[in-house]
């Protein structure tokens, strides 16, 4: 109760302190517009546009500021109302920890009884993967330490193969230090053959252990899994006859990661190529898909099909997936005929008002969902189409005590 009277205290304070500047919010809400349709006209459009999307980026930017600068200088009971926000914000959280320590306390009891020591583990790693995390933090060592064989990923070797191989060699668990395309590969792997799988984050953005509730810049942590290990089982979804751990991405972003140059120029390849997909004068893509309600929707230029739902709606966890075992699939998709429509939907998404834009599509599906793709370009004369089928099941993963989410 003391946390939620806490939080509801917060609320009121950061409501009086807006009401009392509203003239400063709308400058400060119309620069954030102004200067988010200045970003999608830099990374969208070519010359002499491309130089108007940078001074709109700009001039928002700028309109943000000189908002925040003439309200703190306006209210002189700015920094008083800043520091309650603070106590209260404080009083929230170590209320709310205190609430759960029993809780927490029972989880810890529960791990104990449901710890998973292998006899033979093997960690995998792509010496490459994340700018060279594996050295940087000295996995094969630790591994070596733990008894835990490591087999590591060389030019012209095959990860599979590899996954493979250790398994025939007597591994009755594998763990991968990579990124989530390697993750997602020896995932497969272990279900394939029945066997727990340990994911070490020690790829760039490490999204499938980020949502598994580990630290995703230390890959050190989720070591401790092969010794003090508690067997979970989440989800995972496939699309044909390959799992995934994440999402199956169709559109913009799908075209530009399939890019040979894209692995070793990730900025200049995207930079490249959004104004040849995204611009005024650039053919629009044909995906269409059919939501949960039977509406069809067209001119979409990205689909995405994750393994469980990501929160779009403003929130701390933003962009990331509050469970892994819900047994659904999280579908999102964006359409827009026009580059002004594809701006003006990025930019509710930025400040959380996507709710009823009929541009905004999220879903949850307890099935399988089905998409399909097509794309013609006039320059090439050709036409391509295919239907994608995603699909659920379940597979198990060990993680560290000192990792999982409390």
């Amino acid at each position: 109760m003391l946390s939620l009277a806490a939080l509801a205290a917060l609320v009121a304070v950061v409501a009086l302190a807006a009401a009392r500047n509203v003239a400063w919010l709308a400058v400060a809400l119309g620069g954030l517009a102004l200067g988010t349709a200045g970003a999608w006209w830099a990374i969208t459009e070519h010359a002499p546009r491309r130089l108007l999307g940078c001074a709109g980026l700009a001039i928002g930017a700028g309109l943000v500021v000189v908002a925040i600068v003439e309200t703190a200088r306006g209210s002189s009971a700015l920094l008083e109302r800043l520091s309650l926000a603070g106590v209260l914000l404080l009083v929230t959280l170590l209320a709310g920890s205190g609430a759960t320590a029993a809780d927490r306390r029972e989880l810890d009891r529960l791990r104990g009884s449901h710890t998973v020591r292998p006899r033979k583990p093997v960690l995998l790693c792509n010496p490459w993967s994340g700018g060279g995390k594996v050295a940087r933090f000295g996995l094969p060592e630790i591994a070596a330490s733990l008894g835990v064989g490591v087999v590591m990923l060389d030019h012209g070797l095959d990860l599979a193969v590899l996954a493979r191989d250790a398994i025939a060699g007597g591994a009755d668990c594998l763990g991968m230090a990579g990124g989530d395309g390697s993750q997602a590969l020896v995932a497969a792997i272990c279900h394939e053959h029945d066997i727990p799988f340990v994911c070490i984050s020690a790829g760039t953005r490490n999204h499938f252990a980020q949502d598994l509730g580990f630290d995703k810049e230390d890959p050190r942590k989720g070591m401790a899994a092969f010794t003090e290990g508690v067997e979970r089982f989440i989800d995972y979804g496939t699309v044909g006859d390959r799992l995934f751990v994440n999402n199956v991405s169709m559109g913009v972003y799908a075209t530009i990661v399939q890019q040979d140059s894209y692995r070793g120029a990730k900025i200049q390849t995207a930079r490249e190529m959004l104004p040849e997909m995204l611009s005024h004068q650039a053919e629009p893509f044909d995906l269409q898909f059919t939501t949960p309600d039977g509406v069809e929707i067209g001119d979409a230029f990205v689909v995405q099909v994750s393994n469980n739902p990501y929160v779009w709606g403003v929130s701390s966890d933003f962009a990331q997936r509050r469970a892994m075992d819900s047994g659904r699939l999280g579908v999102f998709a964006i359409d827009a005929r026009t580059g002004r429509q594809a701006a003006e939907v990025v930019t509710r998404a930025l400040t959380g008002l996507t709710r009823g834009d009929p541009n905004f599509h999220v879903a949850r599906r307890s099935r399988c969902a089905r998409a399909a793709a097509r794309r013609s370009r006039a320059s090439t004369a050709r036409r391509s189409s295919s239907t994608h089928r995603s699909c659920f099941g379940r597979t198990h993963v060990v993680c560290a005590c000192s990792c999982l989410p409390t």
